[in-house]
């Protein structure tokens, strides 16, 4: 069944890449005007109702600055919120954290989606409808697959997502979260693994290699599986889940 979202309009972070540009790409083929939002430059899209936003998503005031760039490009709606945009931590466990590797990794994977979420909702009790899809990962409902950082960033936005879900319900939104294993993304483009924990990386090796071996892609999915699962927690189709932890990992989630 084709999933069509004519009409609705949707905010996507971490547009410019992975799971965001792929999610960006499958909301505008089901119709959705989709304001893209990323601190790196544009992507390659080049159809009329994708707008884009460049920012800083951790600055004070960019919750409002999205929320009018998205007004200001297609009007007051806002049907649909996709918290894409995140970072990975350096494997550290709490005996070798870092105040720095913390406090970023916390205020990219948790306090910037639930800022956005919060300048959101508003717009969407207002129009009694919306839907919100969270990104997680295996780290959200696992202690050893990432360092202490991002588990709790991951584990901190299913405690968010579930929060929004019970105590906006009555008010037409929905919030689910999904958690992805392996993704061809550029996530890990950035990390340093030289500044890696050497031991804690080593404990959590065997639970990776279950499900996928990154240096030769096996087991590693393409962002458009994740992609479709948004789409269809974007559509009318998913009415009836709202609260909803949705593992999208071949199975990695049942260890």
């Amino acid at each position: 069944m084709a999933i069509a979202l004519a009409g609705k309009i949707a905010i996507v972070t971490g547009a410019s890449s992975g799971i965001g540009l792929a999610t960006s790409n499958a909301l505008l083929a089901a119709g959705c005007s989709v304001l893209g939002v990323d601190i790196a430059a544009p992507p390659p899209i080049s159809m009329t109702n994708f707008k884009f936003h460049q920012i800083n998503l951790t600055t004070a005031n960019a919750p409002s600055a999205i929320v009018s760039a998205c007004t200001e490009a297609f009007g007051g709606r806002i049907d649909v919120l996709v918290n894409i945009a995140g970072i990975l931590d350096n494997n550290s466990g709490v005996d070798t954290l870092k105040d720095e590797d913390w406090d970023r990794t916390i205020a990219v994977n948790l306090t910037v989606p639930v800022r956005l979420m919060r300048e959101v909702v508003n717009v969407m009790k207002v129009q009694k409808s919306g839907s919100i899809v969270n990104l997680s990962s295996k780290a959200g409902t696992s202690g050893a697959v990432a360092g202490v950082a991002y588990t709790s960033s991951k584990h901190g936005l299913i405690g968010a997502t579930k929060n929004t879900a019970w105590l906006f319900k009555d008010d037409g939104i929905r919030c689910n979260v999904i958690c992805p294993g392996a993704v061809v993304t550029n996530l890990a483009k950035d990390v340093d693994r030289s500044k890696w924990d050497a031991e804690a990386n080593a404990k959590m090796q065997p639970v990776h290699a279950v499900h996928a071996n990154l240096l030769t892609g096996e087991g590693v999915a393409p962002p458009e599986h994740t992609a479709d699962v948004i789409v269809f927690l974007a559509s009318d189709l998913s009415r009836g889940i709202t609260g909803a932890v949705i593992p999208v990992d071949n199975a990695w989630s049942v260890i």
